[in-house]
């Protein structure tokens, strides 16, 4: 299933996509794509009902309403730094051999196409194509990487905004640099992996103002998806519908010489095969 929320923020309605222009409404049996919702099977739930409303030619179709990142917002987002060799090349550091880990606010999930606000003080504002992956239930210490696959219960594209001065040059944790509002776009769906052939070889790529940036495939991951949220749950509790952001390849603005960071008035546009593609518009600060 290909699953999506539309409406305006703060009030979207949880669909799942048809095709590109039309789709099954939900909201009649599913309050939100919630921890609820995941924690309570309702993936299982919805299958058959969007099966059988499509069988019926119950669809709908998409108007002009605006696209939600495909999840509410969730306990956590985790993400996972320097988990592609070549990225890590790019930015002069080594490859880790475990997953380096820092936090996101959860509060910086928005839309695949709202605007990116560039923060007060920025001057190194820079963009991460990513794989994200959704947890389905609530997970801790798995005894195998096998058992990760059940607690996945999707793939989403993410782009993983990052100021750099923040993050590097100001002292403390990553996260000081990920956590600006707006900074985590999501979707346009999220895809269960049932519809993905291998999660380990989609293509992703970054424009900015029309001009390719990032290119690279999730295949040349340092840790794959599911060594990651079995690796997480040694550390920590796994909730349902908490998003990870898994890394991203290279051609980041950070790795350029001289350095190419995003000012208002620059538009990204970025995509994985078969999870869809983004848009945003970067605006000035408050």
């Amino acid at each position: 299933m290909y699953l999506m929320r539309i409406g305006a923020p703060g009030s979207e309605k949880p669909i799942a996509r048809v095709d590109d222009e039309t789709y099954v409404d939900l909201s009649d049996v599913v309050s939100d794509f919630n921890e609820h919702f995941f924690a309570g099977g309702g993936l299982a739930q919805i299958k058959e009902i969007v099966a059988a409303r499509i069988t019926a030619g119950d669809v709908k179709e998409f108007r002009a309403e605006r696209i939600g990142a495909p999840i509410a917002r969730p306990h956590q987002i985790l993400c996972i730094g320097l988990n592609y060799s070549d990225h890590a090349a790019e930015t002069g550091q080594t490859v880790p051999d475990e997953p380096i880990l820092f936090m996101k606010s959860p509060n910086t999930l928005i839309g695949p196409y709202d605007d990116v606000r560039i923060p007060r003080g920025s001057t190194k504002t820079d963009w991460e194509v990513e794989l994200g992956i959704v947890i389905g239930k609530r997970t801790s210490y798995l005894d195998s990487i096998d058992e990760a696959l059940d607690s996945i219960a999707g793939f989403v594209v993410v782009n993983d905004v990052s100021e750099r001065e923040f993050q590097i040059e100001r002292g403390g944790q990553w996260s000081k640099g990920k956590s600006a509002e707006t900074f985590n776009p999501a979707g346009p769906w999220f895809v269960t992996p049932d519809e993905i052939l291998n999660v380990l070889n989609l293509d992703m790529w970054l424009d900015v103002n029309g001009i390719r940036r990032q290119k690279g495939s999730t295949s040349t991951m340092v840790f794959d998806p599911y060594f990651i949220v079995h690796y997480l749950s040694q550390f920590l509790v796994l909730e349902p519908g908490d998003l990870i952001n898994t890394g991203t390849p290279p051609g980041v603005g950070l790795g350029f010489t001289p350095p190419i960071w995003l000012q208002a008035g620059d538009v990204m546009e970025l995509g994985i095969a078969g999870l869809g593609s983004q848009r945003q518009n970067v605006v000035g600060p408050k």
